[in-house]
């Protein structure tokens, strides 16, 4: 019976994403990998095979997110506090109290977020004085909703020798009061001396950030995510991902973005000192496959590249527009020299003016010889009408993040420094698929509260708000079908990382990454969509997540299982 399969799906309902069996009742595992459908399958089962019955339950493959940080987000999960950004000044410096309380006097207290919207209200001497009171000498430092701009307390801003005379670093900001005192608030780069600071004083082993990761991997695999993109690598994440790999313990297909520049997290090295050690990181399940460049900022903070200005009178100079972080020549030299080496590229863009800096490059690439390499636009809230069909012609994916476009925080943010009629038309999905061009899925969690895709693909199908916090519709004209946007998160994933041959689809000789969930989502109310909940995720033939043994590790033994073993 050396021939017979390892597991055996039966009684379900299975929709492959595979052309040629796209639904299917029953699955054969062998290996780890997908084995074969339907009575093929069952002919396969032998004595030791493993026969699960589904009892009509969805199954659908692992979903794949294209734009997240895991291992910040496991790191935020095991080691920092981790407050939702639509909390007020009053309740952030509460938690921030109470957190306190149970560190020794000189642990940095680190994690966050606080909303963009609290900018202007943390930039004062007595929002800082409030800030010191809250952490009771200990350092402390916050990020904010996009995980770009910090908020330093004046202990962490003595250890890191930032005073009132300390010059604005390149590409970033150290905000002052009326006065010229400094507040604490960091912007864009202005945050990279406290961050090397809390990194020297306070380092986080090898051991500790493969736990980070393997602790965001789980936190993944529990809204069923099998595979994804981490969107800016650092060297050690890159070898804390080998060490999980070698050690057995990676349970996803990780695709890594090394990082080329930095403005936000005070990496070293960058650049070309973390590409000299890429193919020593491969694995298995680990691709180093892409760098990272961070084109621009963030819209709130004035530092995305826009065509047209923002608005005036709201704290920015007179016809203010952003900018890059590099000059066009700089970033062709990135793509063409890294193209020549077949590395992909995923490019942080926020502003119109960045995505065009982007496409302008990628026709030079593209007109080289280099069709190979894969090229991101990552966020993209905003394109010019003009350059949308321009994705397509130049094999340029638009990774998109939902939860930071769909109305929220973020958006009412951007609201408020750009003209009405530009703000609201933020991601052109819609435009996008219609001119042929490929559309990823990513959550950029934890800037994101969740990684959940359900809420992502409400988000795309609706252009509302999942959670009902925020009222109202964005750019409804731009929403797409349930269909295209479930392929976002799976097929189309799975090509724009370079995974496509062994996820992304359930196909014979593929890895057996699926999920069993609480609902159909073809199946019932759209306002049920993201409400959807994971009860199984397999990874290579393994289970990896089990939301019923959660629940009893969690509350104690009560009920009986609904998938029969």
């Amino acid at each position: 019976m050396n021939n017979q399969v390892d597991l055996l799906l039966i009684n379900g309902v299975i929709d492959t994403l595979h052309k040629e069996h796209p639904h299917v009742t029953s699955l054969a595992v062998k290996a780890g990998k997908v084995h074969s459908f339907g009575l093929h399958a069952e002919a396969a089962a032998g004595p030791d095979t493993t026969v699960i019955d589904l009892d009509g339950a969805y199954v659908m493959p692992g979903l794949l997110d294209v734009h997240n940080h895991h291992m910040l987000a496991g790191q935020m999960d095991l080691f920092e506090l981790n407050e939702a950004p639509t909390k007020s000044l009053d309740e952030l410096l509460s938690a921030v109290s109470e957190y306190a309380e149970r560190l020794a006097p000189d642990r940095w207290i680190v994690g966050g977020s606080w909303g963009s919207g609290l900018l202007s209200e943390l930039n004062s001497a007595e929002a800082l004085a409030r800030f010191d009171a809250a952490t009771g000498g200990r350092p402390a430092l916050l990020k904010d909703d996009s995980k770009h701009n910090r908020w330093a307390n004046s202990r962490a801003l003595e250890l890191a020798g930032i005073d009132d005379g300390t010059p604005d670093p390149e590409g970033g900001q150290i905000m002052r009061d009326a006065s010229g005192r400094a507040t604490g608030v960091l912007i864009e780069a202005g945050g990279v001396l406290v961050e090397q600071t809390l990194a020297r004083l306070q380092p986080l082993s090898t051991q500790d950030l493969a736990r980070a990761a393997a602790r965001g991997i789980e936190i993944l695999h529990s809204y069923g995510i099998t595979g994804f993109q981490d969107a800016a690598a650092s060297l050690q994440l890159l070898q804390a991902l080998k060490a999980l790999d070698d050690s057995g313990g990676l349970f996803a297909w990780v695709v890594t973005s090394m990082q080329a520049n930095d403005f936000i997290f005070g990496t070293t090295p960058l650049g070309e000192g973390i590409i000299a050690h890429r193919d020593e990181s491969r694995s298995e399940h680990h691709r180093p496959d892409f760098i990272k460049i961070f084109l621009d900022g963030v819209p709130p903070a004035g530092t995305a590249a826009f065509i047209e200005p923002y608005l005036s009178g709201v704290g920015f100079p007179e016809c203010h527009c952003g900018g890059t972080t590099m000059p066009a020549a700089e970033l062709e030299h990135w793509l063409m020299s890294t193209a020549e080496r077949g590395i992909s590229a995923k490019i942080h863009c926020t502003g119109d003016a960045s995505v065009r800096l982007v496409l302008d490059t990628v026709a030079k690439v593209r007109a080289a010889g280099y069709h190979q390499p894969k090229y991101h636009i990552a966020h993209g809230q905003f394109v010019h009408e003009q350059d949308i069909p321009r994705f397509a012609e130049l094999d340029v994916t638009a990774d998109i993040s939902p939860s930071l476009w769909f109305p929220g925080v973020i958006p009412d943010a951007i609201a408020t420094v750009l003209p009405a009629e530009r703000a609201s038309k933020m991601q052109p999905n819609r435009s996008l698929l219609d001119a042929g061009a490929r559309i990823a899925g990513g959550s950029d969690w934890p800037v994101s509260v969740s990684p959940n895709a359900w809420e992502g693909i409400y988000g795309l199908v609706t252009r509302r708000d999942p959670t009902g916090q925020f009222p109202g519709t964005l750019w409804p004209e731009q929403a797409i079908t349930l269909a295209e946007a479930i392929s976002i998160y799976t097929t189309n994933s799975a090509q724009a990382i370079g995974l496509d041959d062994v996820t992304g689809s359930l196909a014979p000789g593929k890895s057996a990454d699926f999920i069993v969930l609480s609902d159909n989502p073809h199946e019932i109310d759209l306002e049920k969509i993201p409400h959807i909940t994971t009860r199984q995720t397999w990874f290579a033939g393994r289970k990896v997540f089990d939301a019923e043994a959660s629940a009893r590790a969690a509350s104690g033994p009560r009920g009986s299982a609904t998938l029969r073993a």
